[in-house]
């Protein structure tokens, strides 16, 4: 008797499941968190609390729901799709009569025990409804103008909603997310050459109407288009955030000033040092040796997630993968571009790093599509 006949005649079907896990991507899961409890301790001062308890725990709790999602077919995260997206889109909704403020925005809805953030789970369910979407469309009307305009309102609805709480990075992504999953489906590239060239010629006449009658923005905002290409104009005010982030990333060095001996963190100058700014954190204490080891992790993960979509038959499957992986992408890299200052202070956290509960739960559900799709496609 062959392993497979053994296997299927004697196994359980769950544990043969969980057999079928991308037990790679789920080791460098628990690899990259492990970085994150390290560093939210270190900034704690060398205490497990406010936040290294409180993060472990839905670390352990999303890895359940990974799990469980894993084990369930792939067609009925297909089918939920539509549900998803709506509930969703409903929350959004919710957050502009119930939200919670914090720092000028409204994009957290109190459950108790915890804040929901309802633009987090958009990002999964647009990825689920676009791949759902296209693995029902044929393939010879993914380019026609008609069946272009409908996920773009699938896109443009939630970004909407989400950019006016406001929360420009979370726009950033979904619109990007949802773009990727169209140019993967197969949508012309003229569509997109299109859209990139009108959005250089933006970026082109924002510029060239400054200072005249009809400029596009108001004056406070090119202040800020000001402090990004050089933060040193406001380097104790609208700077200030960059301007620390930088000095704690030079001053890791290659190998870093050593675990809990960073002076830029351990002395507050560093802002939101266990969410948005917490790489800063890691690039002083570990270097850059460190910084590039948890680099590393990132693109393990994204390369086992693109050869499990690439080797999947099933388009849904292959094109939430591959949604997944995307996303995934975009958060660390907006995210250290933004502490680098390569791009403008956003407020996208590190995926798997940064202190939050939205934001871990709902990347390990999307993890839960990525092995739900793994664990059975056609073998």
């Amino acid at each position: 008797m062959s392993y497979l006949e053994y296997q299927v005649k004697y196994v359980p079907s769950g544990f043969r499941k969980l057999m079928y896990l991308n037990w790679p991507v789920v080791f460098l899961i628990t690899a990259v968190s492990g970085f994150g409890f390290l560093m939210l301790y270190s900034v704690a001062g060398g205490s497990m609390d406010p936040w290294v308890t409180a993060q472990s725990q839905r670390f352990g709790l999303g890895m359940a729901v990974m799990m469980i999602m894993a084990l369930i077919p792939i067609w009925f995260w297909r089918n939920m799709a539509v549900v998803a997206y709506v509930v969703a889109l409903l929350l959004l909704v919710a957050v502009e009569f119930v939200g919670v403020e914090r720092n000028g925005s409204q994009r957290w809805i109190d459950l108790g025990p915890m804040d929901l953030q309802p633009s987090e789970l958009m990002k999964i369910a647009l990825i689920m409804l676009l791949a759902a979407y296209y693995d029902w469309l044929p393939l010879k009307k993914v380019s026609r103008p008609l069946w272009i305009i409908i996920p773009l309102l699938f896109i443009a609805a939630p970004a909407y909603l989400v950019l006016s709480q406001p929360d420009l990075g979370t726009t950033i992504l979904l619109v990007t997310g949802g773009g990727a999953i169209m140019f993967l489906a197969g949508v012309h590239w003229a569509y997109f050459a299109t859209v990139i060239a009108g959005g250089v010629g933006l970026v082109t006449a924002v510029f060239q109407t400054r200072g005249t009658p009809w400029q596009i923005l108001q004056d406070y905002q090119y202040r800020r288009i000001d402090t990004f290409l050089d933060p040193t104009q406001d380097p104790l005010g609208a700077g200030y955030h960059i301007t620390q982030a930088k000095i704690a990333l030079g001053s890791g060095g290659w190998t870093g000033r050593g675990y809990m001996q960073g002076t830029q963190s351990r002395l507050n100058f560093l802002p939101e040092k266990h969410t948005d700014f917490i790489f800063t954190t890691l690039a002083e204490e570990f270097g850059f040796v460190g910084a590039f080891g948890l680099l590393v992790l990132y693109a393990l993960i994204i390369i086992f997630c693109v050869m499990s979509a690439i080797t999947n038959k099933d388009r849904f499957a292959s094109l939430v993968t591959m949604g997944v992986a995307v996303t995934f992408f975009l958060f660390f890299a907006v995210n250290m571009a933004m502490v680098m200052g390569l791009a403008p202070v956003v407020g996208v956290p590190l995926p798997l790093v940064s202190y939050g509960g939205s934001a871990m739960l709902v990347l390990m559900v999307a993890f839960g599509l990525v092995q739900s799709a793994h664990v059975h496609k056609p073998r």
